[in-house]
């Protein structure tokens, strides 16, 4: 049986009162609010992701760099395109507990991520930063990571502010792909 495309919205049963407004359903994002993969304590032998992930191939782990002591990966709920991660592989929760040598490491990376970036999607700007603490927003408080999050002038359309929606265009293991090839070598 053919369907045929039409301008008006299907309507559906029992979804509420009915308004003129359209529905974007986002089911993965479940797993997310749930807390999947959330850690079950502060222990690094709690479940938390951001130790289990470099055991992983890059392509599993969503790894677009490898440091010696801090690694780049794309974040699994971005909130934009190339949204990604710089992480200690050590399990630490304060920035102030980093040694000398992962804070060096870190800001390289961080750079390294922003050129990347810009080389593959032509980002314009970018918001960088780290959430030290759950009522800080961190979504995993006992494990430092800091975000690098690419912007373009107009990626705040209307679907962030009056849909409550983030639009991602790519695949995650396409960005990491394509992010991992444009990286920048060390100097």
């Amino acid at each position: 049986m053919l369907h045929h495309m039409t301008s008006e919205p299907e309507q559906q049963i029992g979804v509420g009162i009915q308004d003129a407004f359209q529905r974007l359903w986002t089911p993965h994002r479940m797993a997310y609010i749930q807390g999947e993969n959330k850690p079950t304590g502060p222990g690094a032998g709690d479940g938390c992701p951001f130790c289990s992930i470099p055991a992983k191939s890059d392509e599993d782990g969503l790894i677009i760099r490898r440091g010696e002591r801090v690694y780049a990966v794309l974040n699994l709920y971005p909130y934009n395109g190339g949204h990604l991660m710089v992480v200690p592989y050590r399990h630490v929760a304060d920035y102030t507990d980093l040694t000398a040598e992962e804070t060096v490491e870190l800001a390289e990376l961080t750079k390294q991520a922003m050129t990347a970036l810009r080389t593959a999607s032509g980002a314009h700007g970018f918001n960088i930063g780290m959430n030290q603490g759950t009522v800080a927003g961190a979504g995993i408080a006992a494990h430092l990571h800091q975000h690098i999050v690419p912007r373009w002038g107009g990626d705040t359309n209307f679907m962030p502010v009056v849909g409550h929606t983030r639009v991602l265009p790519q695949l995650l293991a396409d960005t990491r792909k394509m992010l991992a090839e444009t990286w920048p070598t060390t100097p």
